[in-house]
């Protein structure tokens, strides 16, 4: 096995030349970029991309950003749409082909056929001069002068420079359509990502038994409430109902080194006034943020000034929000 002597530097020299490659076609940004914008979002059809070789993953990439941002989008690979795949083109679709060359012999005989379709052909293409260039109705210029490996032959720089105008053309989709964390939600219902956009507190505390006690109940039988729910709190209430305060495991550590005897101790003796609260409404991310910023686990949670549950630290980490 040969060795290589510099493997930071080589590493470092590849990163700096694919930095410099997308640095250089920011400036391939034109109007004809933005008629390839607004084209597709007055388009009533699909966005079909394709490609062969490494542009073909590129191309299955920038579907899914393209599908999980709100412009609906297929991929064709290119080498079997002359094959049958080519009937998934509709009346009213785009197609994109992505091409470092653009004159490929799989490109020559994919084009035409395309263009026999009737639909517009947009070219993602380093060279706008190539047969994919000068047959496309929009380019989107992906400049890539020479590959990162020594050779000049790997698809490095040029895959690199193509996913990143894919990035940036869904990303110019997505802030026309006003596509918003709603929307991204709808979307991305699963995992921790979709958790954070759709889970809220009302979601979460049912899960639990209210810990709760009035104002004016024993220390014994408000230690066995705490106990009891094992939340590590209980809410104190008020005669009406209303929250008076919280009772947690550390105001029974710091009751236990303040009194002597605890012999007709109550609730409203030991709790906390006035603790932190939220609604069932708010968003699971707002507890959390609530929690790290204060420093404490669990929450009260407060509908007209009654405590109807407890949203709890460990919920959120069970949930995969932390």
């Amino acid at each position: 096995m040969k060795l290589v002597k510099n493997i930071q530097s080589t590493a470092k020299k590849v990163l700096q030349e694919e930095a410099e490659a997308i640095q250089k076609i920011i400036d391939k940004i034109d109007s004809d970029f933005e008629s390839c914008v607004n084209h597709l979002l007055n388009s009533r059809g699909r966005f079909v991309i394709t490609g062969i070789g490494k542009s073909a993953i590129i191309a299955q990439k920038i579907v899914a950003t393209l599908n999980s941002t709100g412009t609906p989008a297929l991929f064709m690979h290119a080498a079997d749409a002359i094959h049958g795949d080519l009937g998934m083109i509709q009346d009213g679709d785009t197609v994109m082909c992505i091409s470092k060359s653009g004159d490929t012999p799989e490109i020559k005989v994919l084009v035409p056929l395309i263009k026999r379709t009737g639909v517009k052909l947009i070219a993602m293409v380093s060279n706008p001069q190539s047969y994919l260039g000068k047959n496309a109705d929009f380019i989107l210029h992906a400049l890539a002068e020479r590959e990162a490996d020594l050779l000049n032959l790997a698809p490095t720089t040029s895959t690199t420079v193509a996913l990143a105008l894919g990035d940036a053309l869904a990303v110019c989709l997505l802030e026309c359509r006003g596509f918003s964390s709603t929307d991204f939600a709808k979307y991305h219902p699963g995992g921790a990502l979709g958790k954070k956009l759709y889970l809220k507190v009302s979601d979460i505390y049912p899960n639990h038994e209210l810990p709760i006690v009035q104002y004016n109940t024993s220390i014994k039988d408000a230690i066995v409430e705490i106990s009891s729910k094992r939340l590590g709190a209980t809410a104190v209430v008020n005669a009406d109902g209303t929250l008076a305060g919280i009772i947690t495991d550390g105001d029974v550590r710091r009751m236990l080194n303040k009194y002597e005897v605890l012999t007709g101790l109550e609730a409203k003796d030991i709790m906390t006034a006035n603790p932190k609260t939220i609604e069932p409404d708010a968003y699971a991310t707002e507890a959390l943020q609530v929690m790290q910023e204060k420093n404490i686990t669990s929450l009260v949670v407060l509908e007209n000034q009654k405590p109807i549950g407890f949203v709890h630290l460990h919920d959120l980490l069970k949930e995969g929000l932390v």
